[in-house]
């Protein structure tokens, strides 16, 4: 057998490669835990100043879409179109903003491909 394979890492101890490979771990628990939180939570945004709301969740399903009467303009169907994309757009991103600094901040500021 060459020198150095089997053997671990070169230059590392085994109690270091046993304390990283808690430290995944942990990390990895803590990592399956914030993604149950964050499919829990639920993102509301408004559009047109408060005739469309959506609310979405962690999983990014629409659970909530509220369309205030005075949004419904049977001469601009276009506008409420837009209204409402624009909402559930806006919630979609405050789900994905909230997930990137929550997984941020258990990897300590680490861009990992999670």
């Amino acid at each position: 057998m060459a020198k150095g394979y089997g053997r671990g890492m070169p230059g590392m101890g085994g109690g270091m490669n046993m304390n990283m490979i808690k430290q995944a771990q942990k990390m990895q628990q803590d990592m399956l835990r914030m993604q149950q939180e964050l499919q829990e939570k639920e993102y509301q945004a408004a559009s047109g100043g408060g005739v469309v709301t959506a609310v979405v969740n962690g999983k990014h399903e629409l659970k909530n879409l509220t369309i205030d009467p005075e949004a419904v303009d049977p001469e601009d169907v276009e506008m409420l179109q837009d209204l409402i994309v624009a909402a559930v757009n806006e919630a979609l991103r405050k789900a994905n903003d909230d997930a990137a600094s929550q997984m941020s901040k258990l990897t300590g500021g680490l861009n990992l491909p999670f």
